[in-house]
């Protein structure tokens, strides 16, 4: 009788944090090799640094309930680096209603099914990948293909929708 025996080897997990403006469609995401407040506020210094954000009144960013950055001392140091930032937290066990998981889910489906990556600068290039392709194609809520109508967007207001990560193709 032949014995078949499999070998799996771990090869890593890569934490990818993303932020969603859902009034321009648009993705900002990032690779780092562990999830943290460090890369989280690294995430939220790459959206704040650049133009509507920068000059904006009020920036709504809008988290789950994720070590990096939950509570009150969350809230401080956003407002601290960033003054026009402001951090909403979703209820507790309600991540769901976080917009940006739902671009969670299709990269889930679209991008890292299978997983089958030789290593993990392959996983990193295809979510890069897949980024740049959905930006370039996905539209607003209210204009043509998109499904939903957003509320009116206030001058000098942006809503920001961001988790806490994926990693090893799962939330985390």
């Amino acid at each position: 009788m032949m014995r078949v025996s499999h070998d799996y080897h771990r090869g890593g997990a890569l934490a990818y944090l993303a932020a969603y403006d859902v009034h321009r469609a648009k993705i900002y995401g990032r690779c780092d090799p562990t999830t943290g407040i460090e890369p989280f506020t690294a995430l939220v210094e790459q959206v704040m640094t650049q133009e509507p954000y920068a000059s904006a009144d009020r920036v709504f960013w809008v988290v789950d309930n994720g070590s990096s950055h939950r509570g009150q001392r969350a809230i401080d140091r956003l407002a601290e680096q960033f003054p026009n930032a402001v951090m909403v937290h979703t209820p507790v066990h309600a991540s769901w209603l976080n917009q940006v998981e739902v671009y969670f889910s299709i990269i889930q489906r679209k991008a890292l099914s299978p997983n089958d990556f030789t290593d993990l600068d392959v996983v990193e290039q295809r979510l890069t990948r897949f980024e740049v392709r959905y930006n370039a194609a996905a539209r607003p809520p209210g204009r043509p293909g998109a499904l939903l109508r957003p509320a009116p967007l206030r001058t000098g207001y942006v809503d920001l929708y961001i988790t806490g990560c994926m990693s090893g193709g799962r939330l985390c």
